[in-house]
C-alpha cells in the first residue's frame, strides 16, 4: 500500500503542559481515517502539525514520501484542509470566494467551481453572499474550497460542526464517493462517533496527547460492540495507565 502520510515519534509542547506525545502514524491511499479524542486530547494540534501550520517539538513527518519541512510547497499542493473555523470574505458570493482561491493553484478550470459546489450541496447558492450564509452552509463551503484542486489527501477537523441531518447524510456521501472514485484519501477529527464508525476504515484514538489505540475498525470492533462503546472503554483504559504512572502524558 502507497503511504500518503507518516509520522513518528512526533510531539508538541506546549507551556500549558498540553499536547501531542510520542505519536506514530501512518495514513496509506484510499485511507478514510478517523481520528476521536476528548476535547483537549490533541487531535487539532497534530492536524495542524500535518499541514505545516505549527512544527512539532520531535520526530518527524513525510507526505507522499517526502519530509514535510524539506518539500513542503509541493507537498501541500496535494493536500485539501479544513482546521477549526473557517475564515471568508463576507462581502463576496461563494462562487466569487472558490475563484479567488482558484489562483493559488494552477490548472484549475472554470467549471471546477460549480462542480465543487454542487458536490457539497451549494449550486443554488452560488451567487449569494456568504455574509447570508448559515454555519452550516459556510462549513460546507469550507469543505468545497479544501476539494478545489483535487487533493490527493484531505484532512477536515470537525467537518459536520453545523450540518443538519440532511448535511451530515450528504457530507457522508460525499466522502464515500470521492474515495472510491478518485482514491482521495482521508483524515477526518470529529466528535460524531456514530458517523465516523458508518465512514471509517480506520480510526485512532488520542487520550492526554497520546494516541492510545488505533487500527481497522472491523478489527477493533468485535464482540457486536459499538465504536462509541469501544472508544469510552479505551479512555477509561487510557485514564487508568496515567493514574498508576504507566502511560505518559507529555513528551
Amino acid at each position: 500500500m502507497e503511504s500518503i502520510a507518516k509520522l513518528t515519534g512526533v510531539s508538541k509542547e506546549f507551556r500549558n503542559g498540553r499536547g501531542i506525545s510520542g505519536v506514530d502514524l501512518m495514513l496509506q491511499k484510499g485511507d478514510i481515517y478517523g481520528l476521536l479524542g476528548p476535547n483537549g486530547a490533541g487531535k487539532t494540534t497534530l492536524l495542524k502539525m500535518l499541514t505545516g501550520l505549527i512544527s512539532p517539538s520531535f520526530g518527524s513527518i513525510s507526505l507522499f514520501g517526502e519530509d514535510l519541512g524539506q518539500s513542503f510547497s509541493s507537498s501541500m499542493r496535494k493536500v485539501g484542509c479544513m482546521i477549526e473555523s473557517a475564515d471568508f470574505y463576507d462581502y463576496v458570493t461563494a462562487g466569487q470566494y472558490l475563484k479567488l482561491n482558484a489562483n493559488f493553484y494552477p490548472d484549475i478550470r472554470p467549471q471546477r467551481i460549480a462542480e465543487v459546489l454542487e458536490a457539497v450541496g451549494l449550486a443554488s447558492f452560488a451567487k449569494e453572499k456568504i455574509r447570508h450564509y448559515s454555519t452550516g452552509m459556510k462549513q460546507k463551503l469550507a469543505m468545497a474550497s479544501s476539494i478545489l484542486h483535487n487533493p490527493e489527501l484531505v484532512i477536515w477537523d470537525e467537518p459536520t460542526n453545523g450540518l443538519d441531518v440532511e448535511g451530515v447524510v450528504h457530507f457522508r456521501g460525499l466522502v464515500k464517493q470521492l474515495s472510491a472514485e478518485q482514491g482521495i484519501t482521508f483524515l477526518i477529527s470529529s466528535h460524531m462517533i456514530h458517523e465516523l464508525e458508518q465512514l471509517c476504515n480506520r480510526v485512532g484514538i488520542l487520550h492526554q496527547g497520546v494516541l492510545v489505540r488505533e487500527g481497522n475498525v472491523q478489527e477493533l470492533l468485535t464482540d457486536n460492540i459499538s465504536l462509541e462503546q469501544y472508544y469510552i472503554a479505551e479512555l477509561q483504559k487510557g485514564k487508568e495507565l496515567m493514574e498508576n504512572g504507566r502511560l505518559e502524558s507529555r513528551p
